[in-house]
């Protein structure tokens, strides 16, 4: 009967604290992004565990609390039936294999094993542990009150954030290394959460390889630049005043009117509305601007309001891709560059 009990508290104990080490390391485990996923597709699953994570400390007091008991009581009723057996004729396995015994069967059994496990399989046990954790909360409520009484104390109030960017782009180099996202698709998201860091000076086109046209230029005279206009916008100056920019004109509408009028008119006629930004502006806010103004097509400008560069939508484009967008305009000019 004494061996009975011994085995029957060594056994309690082992099981208990198994589950607790289990339960731990699978909601430790379990990333936002699944809880997220299975609260949007309305699960109950997903409700529950939007509820641990915004108040972990219930459902870690609850499994604490159990894994604390278990150790406990199963160590002294292991001690206790040992002794009874083994005490007079053999001390030595009462006082030193059996306590040996039982720290290596916990330390084994009941946290290193079952915590790889959850580790390593927090999605097949995530329902379990939700289900479990559920009414072990209900049964040790009185006890979770006490324990969210004392960790009051050292609550500091502050919210800190799940993620940063550097989690983010920490968690884009892992993808890209396990073959979960493309080289493509991580330099995406590398760009991406980097977009606010890059100035319009960084990517613009400087002055002097800007292909400008005076503000009263003839239109048939612009038509014999043709074979120099190798983008589709180009930014009109005003006469007589170098590097004022006053708007800008579509290649293709100037050319498209020489076709259907006889009638001499000048630049200024097609003249279209251009927005300015400094060089310092970021990217970010001026893809904003490009998206609310509909534009396309910016000039960067100095404290005296004269341009010392161009920036188009596709460069920003060009900047969170990380790639070139080359069409045939680009492949002309390329070519005649050679």
């Amino acid at each position: 009967m004494l061996t009975t009990n011994l085995v029957l508290f060594f056994f309690v104990a082992i099981v208990f604290s198994f589950l607790c080490s289990l339960w731990e390391a699978v909601l430790l485990s379990i990333t936002p992004s699944y809880m997220q996923a299975k609260y949007s597709e309305g699960k109950k699953i997903g409700k529950t565990l939007k509820a641990f994570k915004e108040n972990i400390d219930r459902p870690l007091a609850a499994i604490l609390t159990v894994n604390t008991i278990a150790h406990t009581v199963g160590a002294i009723g292991v001690g206790k039936e040992a002794a009874a057996i083994w005490g007079q004729s053999h001390p030595l396995i009462t006082q030193v294999f059996v306590p040996i015994l039982m720290t290596a069967a916990i330390l084994i059994l009941s946290e290193i094993i079952p915590k790889t496990i959850g580790a390593n399989n927090w999605k097949f046990f995530a329902p379990f542990t939700v289900k479990s954790l559920s009414v072990l909360m209900i049964v040790l409520s009185p006890v979770i009150l006490v324990c969210q009484m004392v960790t009051f104390v050292f609550n500091t109030g502050k919210n800190n954030n799940i993620f940063s960017r550097t989690d983010f782009l920490a968690m884009a180099e892992i993808g890209s290394q396990e073959g979960a996202l493309s080289e493509s698709e991580h330099a995406f998201i590398h760009n991406m959460l980097h977009f606010k860091q890059f100035k319009v000076q960084d990517v613009m086109c400087p002055r002097d390889k800007v292909i400008s046209a005076e503000n009263m230029m003839p239109a048939r005279e612009f038509y014999e630049m043709k074979d120099q206009l190798h983008f589709s916008r180009i930014p009109l100056t005003e006469s007589g005043a170098e590097g004022q920019v006053v708007g800008y004109v579509l290649k293709n509408e100037v050319f498209e009117h020489l076709l259907d009028e006889h009638k001499q008119r000048t630049l200024s006629d097609f003249k279209r509305q251009v927005e300015f930004v400094l060089p310092d502006c970021d990217i970010f806010t001026l893809f904003n601007l490009f998206i609310k103004k509909s534009q396309h097509i910016a000039i960067v400008i100095n404290s005296e309001r004269k341009m010392i560069g161009l920036i188009t939508m596709e460069d920003v484009i060009e900047t969170l891709l990380g790639k070139d967008i080359i069409d045939e305009a680009d492949k002309k000019m390329v070519k005649s560059n050679k």
